[in-house]
């Protein structure tokens, strides 16, 4: 048995989901971040449960061929990218062999196609969004970053590989505002101070972009300059805001804004269609790789210009209106009010005729189709990371479409809800990952099944 503290030798053979490495110490895996499979090297015990542990690398005695020099002076410390210190191909591997585990041994999934993941053209500044907590180091100097993982402690960072170049310039440019202004920082504990986020937005092929500081309060100091500095250094900006969030509370932005200079939204185009972005509204973070998501979706969806496509957790639109021209009919819906309205001007803005957009949840959606006569052929679903519950897949069930396509950001929570699927007669036949997010532990699935039941 291993104690805390302990320091013995291992070879790291596999890796959690979460991007650590796995080895084996006296017949407990080990978790040890930082590290690559086919590492051969010293570990520290630093935290030792019942069935397994974690651990701390202390020294590399073999490195793995996949290993590389990481390209971040932070990202040990951010653990945002957990892994920069592997080559592109070993993520890849990595990540599609977690969806292939997950379904099978989640899932419960055998005879079924798992296609190669679609790798990203790019590993670095492919985000479109940044938010950047604010606060103060302990001898009271301004820190603007990213939160260590599992903490809210901010790692100061000039520079993220991540996001474009130019909110690099953006947060340089507040860093000499705020030295100029001495705008208070806000203090999570106390419920004091001004500052909070630096938020971020840019369209990849519009080029636009919004600033928007999130405050504690309802005016800056010196907003005039602050306004001055960012234009002067990113030329490209189109918009500053100012956002209220005056609540005890981790969510980042506030019900209202205040726009300083320029435009509050942003636009960009996807799978052909042009979309406005406000500073709430879900917009998928790396454009290139959603674009080849809906388009793996669509191909699964497999329209043919006679069906009523229901589109469910639709958001602002942007997948069922990206199917818009080979269906019949599409049908958003989506909870949310604000972005039922975000969806029904974009289908407007787009000059799409046949979208329809329900504000409602998935049972409620169904109700009001089943009212009307209507009979969805094709459902696609997007849920959130906790997946579907069992009353919904269900609902979806009981609609009986020829087709489900899922899209899924979480593995675990697909695989668990494929299963249910096949329970409620529903086949899945195929699956592809796509890596929307280069260097970190996140992988995308879109899964393909098919009504088997009468």
């Amino acid at each position: 048995m291993i104690r805390k503290n302990d320091i013995f030798e291992a070879e790291i053979t596999a890796m959690t989901a979460e991007g650590s490495g796995i080895c084996r110490a006296e017949g407990m895996a080990v978790f040890v971040p930082g590290t690559a499979i086919g590492d051969r090297c010293t570990v520290r015990a630093v935290k030792v449960l019942k069935k397994y542990a974690f651990g701390r690398l202390e020294k590399l005695l073999q490195p793995s061929p996949d290993r590389i020099a990481p390209d971040c002076p932070v990202s040990a410390q951010c653990g945002g990218c957990v892994y920069r210190h592997i080559r592109y191909e070993a993520e890849l591997q990595i990540k599609e062999q977690r969806v292939r585990d997950a379904l099978e041994r989640i899932g419960g999934l055998r005879d079924f196609k798992l296609e190669p993941i679609l790798a990203a053209p790019d590993r670095c500044r492919y985000r479109n969004k940044c938010q950047l907590p604010i606060g103060l180091s302990k001898d009271g100097a301004l820190q603007l970053g990213f939160y260590a993982v599992n903490s809210h402690r901010i790692v100061d960072t000039q520079s993220c590989l991540l996001q474009p170049e130019a909110f690099d310039r953006a947060a340089a440019a507040f860093r000499r505002w705020h030295a100029a202004s001495g705008e208070s920082v806000y203090d999570e504990a106390a419920h004091s101070g001004v500052l909070r986020h630096l938020y971020m937005r840019r369209g990849e092929k519009s080029g636009e972009m919004v600033v928007c500081v999130v405050i504690n309060g309802a005016a800056l100091h010196e907003e005039a300059l602050l306004v001055e500095l960012l234009r002067a250094a990113v030329p490209e900006l189109t918009g500053v805001l100012l956002n209220i969030n005056r609540e005890k509370t981790n969510v980042v932005l506030g019900k209202n804004s205040r726009t300083l200079w320029g435009k509050a939204a942003i636009t960009d185009t996807l799978c052909g269609l042009e979309f406005e972005i406000a500073p709430h509204a879900f917009y998928q973070v790396n454009r290139t790789q959603a674009e080849r998501l809906y388009g793996k979706a669509a191909e699964y969806a497999a329209l043919t210009g006679s069906e009523t496509l229901l589109d469910l957790y639709c958001g602002t639109g942007t997948i069922g209106l990206s199917m818009a021209k080979d269906a019949k009919k599409i049908i958003g819906a989506e909870i949310v009010p604000a972005a039922v309205e975000n969806a029904r001007r974009n289908a407007e803005r787009n000059a799409v005729q046949n979208a329809e957009f329900l504000c409602a949840d998935a049972a409620e959606a169904a109700k009001i189709l089943f009212e009307r006569g209507e009979k969805p052929d094709v459902i696609v679903i997007d849920p959130p990371r906790k997946g579907c519950d069992s009353a919904l897949i269900a609902t979806i069930a009981a609609m009986r479409p020829k087709r489900v396509v899922y899209v899924s950001c979480d593995p675990a929570t697909l695989a668990r809800d494929l299963k249910l699927f096949g329970e409620n007669g529903y086949k899945t036949d195929a699956a592809a990952p796509v890596d929307m997010f280069p260097g970190t532990a996140h992988v995308e699935t879109v899964a393909r099944l098919a009504r088997t039941a009468p």
